[in-house]
């Protein structure tokens, strides 16, 4: 195992405590008026999900978790499952919702993602930094409406819901940060 030092704390690291994985979530430096700077971080554990807080004094380490991380391709949805497939070896995984989590609102089939196994289970998915979603329901845009930055929810091909722009509408193509879920550009093609 790798010894990971407070400064290299941030969002996304995946780190070992209490025999589990979990990923950093929230990362925060704080600097009091006296004594020693401190970093308090949320830590989702990546088997359970649960969310726990702790603080590290700068200058602490703590182990770093022996994830896998292997590229596959979404294949579909099975009830309350998600299929993908390894693209070296065809090997299938099938994580429950729960593992997949808030990821399902960018998953289309043939879409290429990271798979996370931790003793060659899979507990999770990276979905890639940025998706192409097509806009199935929006709202009309009211004219007239356009002193401020107005915005309205469009519902996309998942099923899922974002804020976008007043002048968005049904049949675009919207580029959406899977890291924030917020929108980032209309795309043409």
């Amino acid at each position: 195992m790798v010894s990971i030092n407070t400064s290299d704390f941030r969002k996304g690291l995946k780190v070992q405590l209490e025999g589990d994985p979990f990923i950093m979530i929230e990362c925060q430096f704080v600097k009091p008026g006296k004594g020693q700077a401190l970093y308090k971080c949320k830590l989702r554990n990546l088997l359970r999900g649960t969310v726990l807080e702790r603080t590290w004094k700068s200058g602490d380490s703590i182990e770093s978790a022996d994830i896998a991380e292997i590229q596959a391709q979404y294949l579909f949805r099975n009830g309350d499952s998600y299929v993908f497939m390894c693209t070296e070896t065809y090997e299938q995984y099938e994580l429950s919702a729960e593992l997949v989590d808030d990821n399902w609102k960018y998953l289309k089939e043939e879409m290429k993602c990271d798979v996370m196994l931790y003793n060659d289970n899979p507990i999770g998915i990276t979905p890639p930094n940025h998706v192409v979603l097509l806009v199935t329901q929006a709202d009309p845009a009211v004219r007239g409406n356009t002193a401020t930055n107005v915005t309205k929810y469009a519902k996309v091909e998942t099923g899922a819901e974002f804020i976008v722009p007043n002048f968005i509408e049904e049949g675009d193509r919207i580029r959406i940060d899977t890291r924030t879920g917020e929108y980032i550009e209309r795309v043409k093609e």
